[in-house]
């Protein structure tokens, strides 16, 4: 006969066991659940860094986000050494791609741009999908314009509209209409002022872009920075390279000797370049060739 003592750990060993067995049963149960939750989890996270890259495009390049200014972007902003920018997706922002002034110095000053001939009223688009961050006018500059910062990196400009179709902060699609040609500004005919910049450095749409063709040069281009390009982006970077030709721009306490050790060429060379003497005087604004 079985004590009343040993009777009562039995059935609580029993009891333990069925708990043990129940417990295993729950989290064999429990397992799939967990993990469809991280799969949900994961999907949910996916969802939010698409969501915030939409918000704010090329994030990973751009730290701040601002409706001010055109080419200032702070001491945050860290100029790669090479960056491969995605050109594919692209569209003309006109059909219009007859080349009136190209990229380069013009007048003394430097054409951060090309001019494609327009008539007033012409329809105007989105090169890429982005988001407009400025939509201002300038009335001894860019007249009517609008920026639009992408996806790749590039910010694109478009000056002397007759009229903006789109709102700062609004999300465009490639192709979509955002504006009107016109002669807004400082212009003397009218025309679209179309600029690409990287990080507010200015590239020769020429480069990436075959106007005549109304297609891309190359599925992708890659940005390099050049001797003396600053590590971080700053007002003065304005003034990029066509690739081949480089260019610097004059400012104040510039000399020859100043500009060739920054740009990392000889004082002979700007001389022979520029048709100029190491006695020469420079001027503010004056746009040398360095390369």
């Amino acid at each position: 006969m079985i004590s009343k003592c040993l009777k009562t750990c039995l059935v609580a060993a029993a009891a333990l066991i069925s708990l043990n067995s129940f417990s295993q049963d729950l989290i064999a149960r429990q397992a799939p659940i967990d993990k469809k939750l991280t799969s949900v989890d994961s999907l949910m996270l996916l969802k939010q860094i698409r969501a915030e890259q939409s918000e704010f495009p090329a994030l990973d390049l751009y730290a701040s986000w601002s409706n001010e200014f055109v080419h200032r972007y702070g001491k945050d902003v860290v100029v790669p050494e090479t960056y491969d920018i995605d050109l594919t997706g692209f569209r003309m922002p006109t059909t219009n791609t007859r080349i009136t002034s190209k990229f380069g110095p013009r007048w003394r000053r430097m054409h951060n741009g090309i001019d494609l001939k327009v008539q007033v009223g012409d329809t105007i688009v989105a090169a890429f999908d982005g988001k407009v961050r400025i939509v201002k006018y300038e009335r001894k500059g860019y007249g009517k314009y609008v920026v639009i910062r992408h996806d790749n990196g590039l910010e694109t400009v478009y000056g002397h509209l007759s009229k903006q179709l789109v709102k700062e902060d609004q999300l465009v699609k490639a192709g979509e209409i955002i504006g009107l040609g016109g002669n807004t500004g400082r212009s003397t005919g009218s025309h679209l002022h179309f600029e690409t910049r990287f990080l507010g450095i200015a590239i020769n749409p020429a480069l990436m872009f075959d106007f005549p063709n109304q297609d891309i040069v190359a599925d992708t281009y890659t940005f390099k920075k050049r001797p003396g390009q600053q590590n971080r982006a700053g007002s003065h970077d304005t003034e990029m390279a066509d690739g081949e030709i480089r260019y610097h721009k004059v400012k104040s306490g510039d000399t020859l000797s100043r500009i060739a050790k920054l740009r990392g060429v000889s004082i002979n060379t700007l001389c022979r370049l520029n048709g100029v003497k190491t006695t020469t005087t420079l001027r503010i604004g004056q746009v040398l060739r360095y390369s």
